[in-house]
């Protein structure tokens, strides 16, 4: 999702965002390790790289029972992810600590943000995006590439937390109003963007993997309503190209992580027409993943509206799909925390009691930021003053 909506806040419908400051013209951490193809023979090579993943995905599941209590070594299997997430993207935390941020918990006592999540509100999880060559100085439209986000990845884990990462494939924001290819990228034909999005998420899982992370969920793309990677990859187009980019996504988290879930996410979660026709065309063409991720940012007079729509629209894929279903991102109005905390109640209790536990977890989006950070989000659960409003305690119990 995108950030910012009119006036500063965070709408549903209003996707578009400033990238703020110029993105970086080097290479989108591909380097080396990314050998443009341009011939037959690379295309080969992808093709055969994304098959041997497959099988050997395939061979390592199968020999999941004699892995059972082994935890999460280093390329092994992810550690048991919990039966409900309770969670929160806290991507900003890394640029927040580098201006200067600390968070305070409600009885005005400094503490780690993690800590505070994970002992104070029974918080689970954490989520986590990745971009692929972001500007670095741009602390609210950029600043995670992979490094940060495994660092980020690594503390929460030390907190006993699972970890979801949201992989944007994009330099920036990338959401239902914008799917921006990385500059590196734009030059791309179709095979070549799979061979680098192969490239990136590979590189992206082996930083995870060096600072011993296994990631429990990943993302392929971010709000992809409109699929990703404009225009080659978008669904309206090609929902084909988008259903293949979708499989390379997958398969290049397997081949790291045979474990690891994957997720296909799109925003408006109460739009059961839109994930229809979204999710059910990826299907149709072929596509390969694990779950259904969902978006909600209603506002303070209709949220209950749409979290009864959104449990119906979780339930209709449920039943057409087979997939279980996570709710990635929910906000509401920081100015009204007895309205967000009555919210997160509600939507992680019904998310929690879908039919048969395939209602998996409940995230809110960057619950650690503070009123009008980044030029005007308002849906964060901190005050000014570094302490906590009650939103957050719709999470307890």
């Amino acid at each position: 999702m995108n950030r910012l909506g009119q006036s500063g806040q965070r709408q549903e419908e209003a996707h578009e965002t400033p990238l703020g400051g110029q993105l970086q013209e080097t290479p989108a951490r591909l380097g080396e390790k990314h050998e443009r193809p341009g011939s037959g023979r690379q295309a080969w090579k992808r093709r055969w790289k994304q098959t041997a993943a497959i099988l050997m995905a395939a061979l390592l599941l199968l020999l999941a029972p004699a892995w059972e209590g082994a935890g999460a070594g280093v390329g092994g299997k992810a550690e048991a992810a919990p039966a409900f997430a309770k969670g929160a993207d806290i991507s900003w935390v890394a640029a927040m600590e580098a201006q200067g941020y600390k968070w305070k918990d409600k009885n005005g006592v400094t503490r780690d943000i993690f800590n505070i999540l994970k002992n104070d509100y029974g918080l689970n999880s954490a989520r986590i995006r990745v971009w692929v060559n972001p500007n670095m100085s741009d602390y609210g439209n950029g600043y995670l590439n992979a490094d940060k986000a495994a660092e980020l990845a690594a503390r929460a884990k030390a907190q006993g937390m699972s970890v979801m990462l949201s992989l944007h494939y994009s330099d920036s924001w990338a959401d239902p109003g914008k799917q921006t290819k990385p500059y590196a990228w734009t030059g791309f034909t179709f095979n070549q963007l799979m061979d680098a999005v192969w490239s990136h998420t590979v590189y992206v899982m082996n930083t995870m993997k060096a600072k011993g992370v296994t990631p429990d969920w990943v993302q392929i793309g971010n709000e992809t309503n409109d699929g990703m990677l404009w225009q080659d990859g978008r669904a309206s187009v090609n929902m084909k190209n988008y259903a293949w980019l979708v499989n390379t996504g997958n398969n290049a988290v397997k081949s790291i992580f045979p474990s690891t879930k994957t997720i296909v996410h799109l925003a408006n979660g109460y739009d059961n027409a839109l994930f229809v026709w979204n999710i059910g065309g990826l299907i149709a063409n072929g596509a390969t993943f694990d779950y259904i991720g969902m978006s909600l940012y209603p506002s303070v007079s209709d949220w209950q509206t749409k979290v009864t729509q959104t449990v119906a629209n979780a339930n209709d894929m449920i039943a057409r799909y087979g997939k279980s279903v996570m709710i990635c991102e929910i906000g509401l109005d920081y100015n009204q925390p007895a309205a967000s905390k009555s919210f997160i109640a509600d939507i992680k209790t019904k998310i929690r009691n879908i039919s048969g536990g395939k209602g998996l977890g409940v995230f809110y989006w960057e619950p650690q930021s503070t009123p009008g950070y980044n030029g005007g989000y308002n849906k964060g659960a901190w005050q000014a003053d570094g302490k906590p409003t009650i939103a957050l305690d719709g999470f307890l119990n």
